[in-house]
């Protein structure tokens, strides 16, 4: 492949990866008066993005900003000083500037009037190719020659960038990888010394680990899966109590698949589930199929005379159990069990799900795990490759489903465009 060098002055910056995180950086980069140049390996940018605003664009949640913060866990203190340039209320304020006009809903996430994701998007491009922001499609980014300059291949040819002050890389995690985060970047900064946590799902679906006697593998059983699979269970109360501690409660809705569970409220607690599987082998969570009845008067109706009524017909009379709902209790009761009332009560508002495994990465809507962030400084350049700076989902940090992973990644977006425009000034012997 012929090497194609392509010059660049000192007042310039790239930016590889052109996902929400990457935009950002543009735009910052730009407002500051650099030259800007983003290249992505896919035909069109912002293509997860797109995606994501399928059934829905939640932008953002609107809750106040010390719950907001709560959200990234562990990493609340650091995305806490992102968000402290770019949270929420600032997002639906950079939306109106495109001219998309958001709402609260119901459940306090923020979405644009018309629900829709590319309005937004070819707003925001038409602004950043009006402001000066050069795209580069079809560039997949190769690391560095021996002279430390970027490679990338473009077709059947390979492209060499001379030395710039400044690199930001967007490349996302490893989910969704036919919309261009592949992780092809981990060993490209692995062999530059880069410490990386090891990339899992987030946000996530489980395979089943259940098994009873005259089923060795695990999983739902064939009549189960075919009858059910896509539907949603609704609605429900997941507890889990780890073995180390980890606790979630929450109600809300999730669906069964043909080999265990996702959805919202399987969403929100995967990160505990995750964790326990890979501490203990294993994640036991329990159901309340019946959240808004008490343990004593499900008993009671149970236990109510059926006279020649089977248990079945009981139980869709008396306490409205039927469909899915009564099949999750044929999955995990032998036939003694589900005859033993009291053990049959236990489990309607306590049933248990083992979960053996998370789905493949590739299947997550997020990614957990990336660059430490202990590697970078403040504004998000790595320590020890000065003038290259990372952002978004390519980064050590998770968030749960409800606006937080987007707004969160511009944020870092923000953060190492303001950081990389900076670097530049610095370099040019500009005031900053």
């Amino acid at each position: 492949m012929s090497a194609v060098p392509l010059a660049i002055d000192s007042r310039h910056a790239v930016v590889i990866g052109g996902g929400p995180a990457g935009l950002m950086a543009a735009e910052r980069l730009r407002a500051a008066g650099m030259e800007v140049d983003v290249y992505d390996a896919m035909a069109s940018v912002g293509r997860k993005f797109l995606l994501a605003g399928k059934g829905g664009l939640n932008l953002t949640h609107s809750e106040d900003s010390l719950s907001f913060r709560s959200r990234f866990a562990e990493r609340c203190e650091e995305v806490g000083a992102w968000l402290a340039h770019f949270d929420g209320p600032a997002l639906r304020d950079w939306a109106a500037e495109l001219g998309v006009d958001t709402f609260v809903g119901s459940s306090g996430r923020v979405f644009p009037v018309d629900m829709k994701s590319a309005p937004l998007l070819r707003a925001w491009l038409a602004r950043l190719r009006n402001s000066g922001v050069r795209f580069h499609m079809r560039h997949r980014w190769l690391g560095w020659d021996e002279e430390g300059c970027l490679r990338f291949a473009h077709g059947d040819a390979q492209l060499t960038l001379p030395h710039t002050g400044a690199v930001v890389l967007a490349l996302g995690g490893a989910s969704w990888p036919q919309l261009g985060s592949n992780a092809g970047w981990v060993p490209l900064l692995t062999a530059q010394g880069v410490d990386i946590a090891g990339l899992r799902a987030a946000n996530c679906g489980f395979n089943l680990g259940l098994a009873r006697e005259g089923r060795p593998q695990p999983g739902w059983s064939p009549l189960f899966a075919d009858r059910f699979a896509g539907q949603p269970v609704k609605p429900v109360v997941l507890h889990f109590e780890g073995r180390s501690g980890r606790r979630f409660d929450r109600q809300g809705e999730f669906v069964i698949t043909s080999s265990g569970v996702e959805g919202s409220l399987i969403y929100a607690a995967s990160s505990l589930l995750r964790e326990e599987i890979a501490e203990f082998g294993d994640a036991v969570m329990h159901l309340d199929l019946l959240p808004d009845r008490s343990d004593s008067f499900v008993m009671d109706e149970v236990a109510r005379p059926r006279g020649s009524r089977s248990m079945s017909t009981h139980l869709k009379s008396r306490l409205g159990l039927e469909g899915l709902k009564a099949g999750l209790l044929f999955e995990v009761l032998s036939k003694d069990e589900y005859a033993d009332l009291p053990t049959l009560a236990r489990t309607i508002k306590r049933l248990p799900l083992r979960l053996a495994s998370t789905r493949p990465v590739a299947e997550a809507i997020s990614t957990a795990g990336g660059v430490r962030l202990e590697e970078l400084d403040e504004q998000l350049m790595i320590k020890r490759l000065p003038g290259l700076f990372c952002a978004g989902e390519m980064l050590d940090w998770e968030a749960p489903t409800g606006g937080y992973l987007l707004t969160a990644s511009m944020a870092s977006g923000w953060v190492a465009g303001e950081g990389a425009a900076r670097h530049l000034q610095r370099g040019a012997g500009m005031a900053v």
